[in-house]
């Protein structure tokens, strides 16, 4: 088996790398926006034990 072979993957390639390119930028997005939503929770966090530190 040549790589020209293996990448053409027996007339099937168009489908087999667009599905492991969409997997690729899906599993990117969800790493993003749970890093995204992680900051958000720790900074609603420090606000409020601020707030709760500021009451007392």
């Amino acid at each position: 088996m040549s790589v020209s072979e293996f990448f053409h993957m027996g007339g099937y390639a168009l489908y087999v790398w667009s599905s492991y390119g969409l997997t690729t930028v899906v599993m990117i997005a969800l790493y993003l926006f749970a890093k995204r939503d992680q900051q958000q929770i720790k900074q609603q966090i420090a606000r409020r034990v601020a707030r709760s530190g500021s009451e007392t």
